[in-house]
């Protein structure tokens, strides 16, 4: 049976085009023609974050969502995967790429499989997307695929980036066709703890006015 799967692709790009853009977009076609060959159709959404760059910073400090930003977290929220590709700036993912997934509710990407890509102007920060990306998107229990992508300017012509794409393809296209995290949502959804990670806006009700807090603030125990 023909089943049709949604890809989210998520650049933290600046330029236009972006080498993160492309590596995701070229991971995104393999992805497409894999299905395709396996009998199955793949919808493209790409977020652009550059795009809602102010929406973001914005819900950082107010928790507010504009309607830019509540259509990114409508498409990660329907996808049945997602690649997530952002540039290397300080040996680390941009600051714009981890702002967009704090800003997301901590429940959305339960079980997703999920792709991570990064672009550098070097080498040296390979392996940026496993030490410092992966241990985000566990946080946010999403379901890395094994194989992460990496590329530097040497990489785009080197055979060894093909192979990688392919496979890291057909890992995600197998674990959207399995369907787990579908079945996550509708037999086990209840069994996750819901409130883990982000108080939602609810830290405002915290005491601040206590002797554990005032030291914890750096203050002395004794109130002023």
């Amino acid at each position: 049976m023909n089943e049709t799967f949604r890809l989210a692709v998520v650049s933290a790009g600046t330029g236009d085009p972006s080498s993160s853009r492309l590596l995701a977009d070229r991971l995104a076609e393999r992805v497409t023609a894999l299905a395709a060959e396996r009998g199955n159709t793949v919808t493209v959404n790409v977020i652009e974050l550059r795009e809602i760059a102010a929406d973001v910073s914005g819900a950082l400090v107010s928790q507010l969502l504009t309607p830019g930003l509540r259509r990114a977290v409508e498409i990660l929220g329907e996808a049945d995967g997602i690649i997530a590709s952002t540039p290397v700036y300080q040996a680390g993912p941009s600051g714009l790429f981890t702002s967009f997934f704090h800003t997301l509710d901590n429940d959305l990407l339960i079980a997703k499989p999920l792709v991570l890509a990064a672009t550098a102007g070097t080498a040296r920060h390979a392996l940026v997307a496993d030490d410092q990306m992966r241990p985000m998107f566990a946080y946010l229990r999403a379901m890395t695929a094994p194989t992460s992508l990496f590329a530097a300017p040497e990489d785009w012509s080197d055979p060894a980036l093909i192979k990688r794409v392919e496979r890291a393809a057909l890992e995600l296209t197998l674990l959207m066709e399995s369907g787990f995290a579908r079945a996550i949502r509708e037999q086990s959804w209840d069994s996750y703890q819901h409130e883990y990670g982000s108080a939602g806006g609810t830290e405002t009700g915290i005491d601040l006015d206590t002797d554990l807090m005032r030291l914890a603030a750096g203050g002395s125990a004794e109130p002023r």
